[in-house]
C-alpha cells in the first residue's frame, strides 16, 4: 500500500515501506513454515534490510533514528529465521534492469532514477559477495529473455535443478 506514495515522496515515505515489507516477509515466513511445504519467494528478508534500508540510509532518505529502529526490529525478527535453503540471484546490468521495469509497465516505477537503480545494484553486489545464510545461485541473465525465450527459461531451470541435488 506504499509503493505509490513512496516513489512520489521516497523520503516521507522510506520508513513505512521498509517496516511494511519486513513485516510482510517475516509473516510469511512464518506462515511458510507452518505449512511445512517448499517454497519460492521473489525476495527475501534479508534483501530489505542489507540493500534496501541500507540504500535510503545513506542517500538521506531515512532518517538514522528510522534507519536504526529499522535495523532492532529486523535482528529480532532474523533470530526466528532461518535462511533459505537456495539462494537465487539473478545479476543484471543496469540497462536491462531499466528495459525489465519498462516492460512491466508499472506506473509508480516509472518514476525510478538511474541512480537509484544503480545504487541498488552496487548494494546488491557487495551483498551477495558476503551472502552466508545458505546455498547460493548466480545467474547472469542479461543475454537470456526467459519470459519469451523457453531455451533461456530451461537453462535456468537446468541451474537450479543442479543446484538443488543434495539439498
Amino acid at each position: 500500500p506504499y509503493l505509490d506514495d513512496f516513489y512520489d515522496q521516497m523520503e516521507r515515505w522510506s520508513f513505512n515501506l521498509q517496516i511494511y515489507f519486513l513485516n510482510s516477509r517475516f509473516r510469511q515466513i512464518l506462515e511458510f513454515n507452518e505449512n511445512g511445504k517448499n517454497i519460492i519467494q521473489d525476495r527475501t528478508i534479508y534483501e530489505d534490510a542489507f540493500i534496501f534500508a541500507p540504500n535510503l540510509k545513506a542517500m538521506g532518505l531515512m532518517t538514522n533514528r528510522d534507519f536504526e529502529n529499522y535495523k532492532s526490529i529486523f535482528n529480532l525478527m532474523e533470530s526466528f529465521v532461518k535462511g533459505p535453503d537456495l539462494l537465487i540471484y539473478l545479476r543484471s546490468e543496469i540497462p536491462n534492469l531499466v528495459d525489465q521495469i519498462h516492460k512491466r509497465g508499472r506506473d509508480y516505477e516509472s518514476s525510478i532514477s538511474i541512480d537509484y537503480l544503480s545504487r541498488l545494484n552496487e548494494r546488491y553486489e557487495a551483498w551477495i559477495q558476503t551472502y552466508d545464510k545458505g546455498k547460493l545461485l548466480i545467474i547472469d541473465v542479461d543475454d537470456l529473455d526467459f519470459v519469451k525465450n523457453k531455451k533461456d527459461l530451461q537453462t535456468i531451470i537446468d541451474k537450479i535443478d543442479q543446484s538443488l541435488e543434495g539439498l
